[in-house]
């Protein structure tokens, strides 16, 4: 698998010269699987930049996107997903939404005025949702395991295999916190376990965490850290960046744990960086 990061950036995008090196769109990444399928990992506003891409390079394609949760900010990019309007593209959805909501519903609800000036039924691509019910599921070769993520309103977070090699990702994730999706830091563990590769969220230093945002529904650094060392994990990725961290700051920040990971290498994600598993 080759994995793609086109958003990382956490709440809300932050575009400007202090956020130049590690970006500041929402979050978006694309999986290519070695069989040659293309999944998409969540809406944010990357996803705009992911389909000038594909409009380029890709312009027939089948798109799996899943969707880890509906905040806004895993969102906001589907409306100017290019390859959304246009017929030959066909593009699988599919989510984690609670009881009261249905996902084609959430998605089309982007659309609706005065949020926005486009109706949903202009899109031209072929869409199918499904909602996501079974914990695992397949993609062409690429296995698929879910687990439900600690965050407000719910979501769920993806393991990934392939030819014997595995990459979790897990956005929005509070370790120290349950929000009722009954996990604890045992099945993150488990389910993280010999992962060649994590992306954890890691919103916050231990002194934010403390002082007001704790239940807010996202992990500190060394939370993210603690989890992919007792797991055995091969590297970290820290993700899903505050609205208010800099380059210069997140390069301190990647400097510190590197100097701590030991076997386990640990880095910050960066826009259009690619991670090979």
């Amino acid at each position: 698998m080759k994995i793609t990061c086109w958003g990382c950036r956490g709440s809300l995008p932050t575009p400007g010269s202090t956020t130049v090196k590690y970006g500041g769109n929402t979050t978006c990444f694309q999986i290519n699987s070695k069989d040659g399928h293309l999944i998409i990992i969540d809406a944010g506003s990357g996803m705009r930049m992911l389909g000038n891409y594909l409009r380029k390079n890709d312009p027939r394609r089948i798109i799996h996107l899943l969707i880890t949760h509906a905040h806004w900010d895993h969102l906001m990019g589907f409306p100017f997903f290019m390859p959304a309007y246009l017929k030959n593209y066909s593009i699988k959805v599919k989510g984690y939404i609670d009881a009261h909501h249905k996902l084609k519903d959430i998605i089309a609800h982007q659309f609706e005025s005065p949020y926005f000036p486009v109706d949903f039924r202009v899109l031209k691509s072929r869409l199918e949702f499904t909602e996501l019910k079974k914990k695992k599921f397949k993609i062409g070769n690429v296995s698929i395991e879910t687990i439900r993520l600690n965050h407000p309103n719910g979501g769920f977070g993806f393991k990934f295999r392939e030819n014997g090699k595995a990459f979790v990702f897990l956005t929005d994730n509070e370790l120290t916190y349950n929000h009722g999706s009954k996990m604890n830091r045992c099945d993150f563990i488990e389910f993280c376990q010999d992962a060649d590769l994590l992306i954890h969220d890691a919103q916050y230093l231990e002194s934010e965490y403390n002082h007001f945002n704790r239940g807010w529904g996202h992990s500190t650094f060394d939370d993210a850290f603690e989890l992919g060392r007792d797991a055995g994990v091969r590297r970290l990725g820290f993700c899903h960046h505050d609205q208010e961290r800099n380059d210069r700051d997140l390069d301190a920040i990647e400097k510190k744990y590197a100097r701590i990971s030991g076997r386990m290498k640990c880095f910050v994600v960066k826009e259009h960086d690619t991670y090979t598993v």
